[in-house]
């Protein structure tokens, strides 16, 4: 009906459970910077050609998907980077199109309302990867794994012999290896190993997963056919991924950031990122989304107990749940009493900055790039940056 415009493009797809955002967007603006115009769509938004659409799910339905990839080959676009959710393979969303290259980053406890076990959680992500296999069109597709991750290390077993694989992480045999890592408020440094040759990468984003994030974007962007070197200098200017790790502007003498971290594994991660940058006291706000994976609240409690000074339990998008319910659900991981519970998200975040005070770092968590909270029966507009914009101006002025 579009007329197979994946066939017509270099066609890049991210899998896993933290991570894709980043990728997708690296991995854009490295193909751009290499004069490959180059499409998105992901959880953040779609972008073709010059026009920026909000994103209506991570992965669109199989016709909308054909007709936005339409319209990158109809705006001069040469290549697509494409976010793919478990839910999207589960459906078959995907089917018809073939891949050039699929990068898998990690997996994690999340979305097991949907899946029930993480084996099956597992088999959805594994199963475009066996598909490559089997392309009638595009033969040569590569994988790009992250063998850090243990269903990393499983996946290249389940298709070693059967599609080609670069491996990606920190290890001694990963093809694309990073080493001598460091973190501060202007970005992340490392060394890369690949290809017979060392590189030193500098990304203008915080933490130890944009290690493995750019190295992803690295090693899809050079199978696609970019320049490893152009690629690494490119990353130097590399966007900030809208709420993933933003820092909200204020002149104050504490920071406040934004993140989508909204499981057990990403809250861990971020927070250690934070603590990387030794903060006087460390002050998370988070949540846990109503009518989705109830095993996590918990988790996530043990975490922010574990790597924050101070936590702050508030509504996340309770959807069709009681809000006090999800939040005494989250309450019962913790096993200190350095948290308290603030249901109305406007009133936490308002409450952290308010307490904040000189070398503090504050952590909204959750909802990241999301302008809205979904509840039972309508939803708000509604934007983490924004609200805790406002919470800065209202404080008092420091001097």
């Amino acid at each position: 009906f579009y007329g197979r415009p994946a066939q017509k493009l270099k066609m890049a797809t991210v899998k896993g459970t933290n991570g894709k955002t980043t990728t997708t967007f690296l991995s854009k603006h490295i193909c751009e910077t290499a004069g490959v115009r180059c499409g998105l769509l992901g959880t953040v938004q779609y972008e073709i050609g010059d026009r920026i659409l909000p994103a209506i799910r991570t992965t669109p339905e199989a016709l909308d998907i054909q007709e936005l990839l339409g319209q990158i080959v109809n705006a001069g676009g040469r290549a697509a980077a494409m976010e793919v959710s478990s839910h999207a393979l589960a459906q078959d969303r995907t089917r018809g199109i073939e891949w050039d290259v699929a990068v898998f980053t990690n997996l994690t406890q999340d979305h097991l309302d949907f899946h029930g076990t993480m084996e099956n959680y597992f088999e959805a992500k594994a199963k475009l990867f066996l598909q490559l296999a089997s392309q009638s069109k595009k033969k040569r597709a590569s994988a790009i794994i992250n063998i850090d991750d243990r269903y990393g290390e499983k996946l290249v077993d389940r298709i070693a012999g059967k599609v080609p694989v670069v491996t990606y992480g920190l290890g001694l045999h990963a093809d694309f290896r990073a080493s001598n890592y460091r973190t501060e408020f202007a970005g992340t440094s490392y060394q890369l190993d690949a290809r017979g040759r060392s590189y030193l990468v500098r990304v203008p984003l915080i933490g130890r997963f944009n290690v493995a994030n750019s190295m992803a974007a690295l090693a899809a962007a050079t199978a696609l056919g970019v320049n490893l070197r152009d690629g690494v200098l490119s990353l130097a200017r590399a966007p900030q991924v809208p709420g993933r790790l933003e820092l909200v502007p204020a002149k104050r003498q504490f920071q406040i950031f934004v993140d989508y971290a909204h499981t057990d594994d990403a809250l861990r991660n971020v927070l250690k990122t934070l603590r990387e940058l030794k903060p006087r006291k460390l002050i998370v706000v988070f949540g846990c989304g109503g009518d989705r994976d109830r095993k996590k609240r918990p988790l996530m409690a043990r975490v922010a107990d574990e790597l924050a000074d101070h936590a702050i339990i508030t509504s996340d998008n309770p959807r069709k749940e009681n809000p006090d319910a999800i939040i005494n659900e989250v309450e019962k991981g913790f096993r200190s009493t350095h948290y308290e519970k603030i249901a109305d998200r406007t009133e936490a975040i308002r409450r952290a900055a308010a307490m904040a005070q000189a070398r503090d770092l504050v952590l909204i968590a959750g909802k990241g790039h999301e302008k809205y909270q979904e509840f039972a029966d309508h939803t708000i507009p509604f934007d983490d940056i924004q609200v805790a914009r406002r919470a800065l101006d209202d404080l008092p002025v420091q001097f």
